[in-house]
């Protein structure tokens, strides 16, 4: 019941997802029509303006935390919505429940850069953030760029005001120094323009910064192709012109377009979650599902827990001293 489009938009996206592979059941109010896909039904419903976590629950049967019990509960592999994402982020913290070893879970998209994807994170969850959460992001978002972009040894860059190791606030000062004496292949300090052209394969910064960052990307992206396609059609040159390069055109928007990517994984949870945008079609639904199927068939989940309990246990082992130092 979530999205901005309708519960018949997503039943759409749903449909085009379902497969051998991929079985969708629907979370909403008895009589929706879902054309053969399973209907659970749940009578109440998270509107985009409630408070998420009284909504979260004062709603305990409503269609987006019904949808999120089946995955804590192990009824459901991973869960999709379009809805509130602040709803989605405490219905996934009260049912799916965080790692162990992780502290706070992340927005994790997936930018089109022109030399290849990037991962952004948080894009978010978070509004407000410490060090170590930032240091935990990047951590997430290696596992996730080896593990579902198959990139060798990923690249991790801070997003800040500057390159310099000491431009930025309070938190990337202090994010850059823990990122800098990390294991992680860090690679300094990165600005926002570059973000389009690669800026890293990781790029970290708090919630509040990365939705922004995201959102005012989108809305360049939209309003640049809407102007192009209103000067192409503004005259006959325009047109003739529009004629040769319509198949770049379409190349580009194709893979500028958010709903390429469909949504973004919640990271950090002990299931799979997947959040889509509010204003999703139903091609960005389908988009949507297939990205958690394939973070099913990828562990996703299970390589995010298995690195970071390394990790914890990696740092609980006490030093032994060299021959030498003895």
């Amino acid at each position: 019941m979530g999205g901005d489009r309708g519960a018949e938009e997503v039943v759409a996206g749903a449909l085009e997802a379902a497969s051998d592979r991929v079985q969708p059941i629907i979370y909403g109010p008895r009589g929706l029509e879902t054309h053969g896909l399973e209907l659970v039904e749940a009578a109440d419903t998270i509107a985009m303006h409630e408070k998420p976590v009284e909504a979260v629950r004062a709603k305990p049967d409503s269609s987006l935390v019904a949808a999120c019990r089946s995955v804590g509960e192990g009824g459901a592999q991973a869960v999709v919505s379009a809805g509130n994402t602040g709803a989605m982020l405490a219905a996934c913290l009260f049912n799916i429940r965080r790692l162990a070893d992780v502290d706070r879970p992340a927005i994790a998209v997936v930018i089109p850069a022109r030399a290849g994807p990037s991962v952004l994170l948080d894009s978010g969850a978070n509004a407000d953030a410490r060090p170590e959460h930032l240091f935990q992001f990047a951590q997430m978002g290696v596992i996730f760029a080896e593990e579902m972009l198959e990139i060798a040894n990923p690249e991790v860059r801070l997003l800040s005001i500057g390159e310099e190791p000491e431009k930025g606030n309070q938190l990337t000062l202090e994010a850059h120094a823990l990122l800098a004496e990390s294991d992680l292949r860090f690679g300094g300090n990165v600005e926002s323009r570059h973000l389009l052209r690669h800026a890293a394969d990781v790029v970290v910064c708090d919630g509040f910064t990365g939705n922004i960052c995201l959102k005012l990307l989108e809305g360049t992206i939209t309003t640049l192709m809407e102007g192009l396609r209103e000067e192409i059609s503004s005259s006959t040159r325009g047109k003739i012109g529009g004629l040769m390069i319509r198949p770049a055109a379409r190349h580009l928007r194709a893979r500028l377009d958010p709903d390429t990517y469909g949504g973004a994984y919640l990271l950090g949870l002990r299931g799979l979650a997947v959040t889509a945008h509010g204003n999703s079609t139903s091609r960005a639904i389908t988009n949507a599902i297939l990205l958690a199927a394939r973070g099913v068939e990828h562990r996703l989940v299970e390589r995010v827990a298995e690195r970071f309990r390394e990790t914890v246990l990696a740092s609980a082992r006490p030093e032994i001293p060299s021959p030498q130092a003895r």
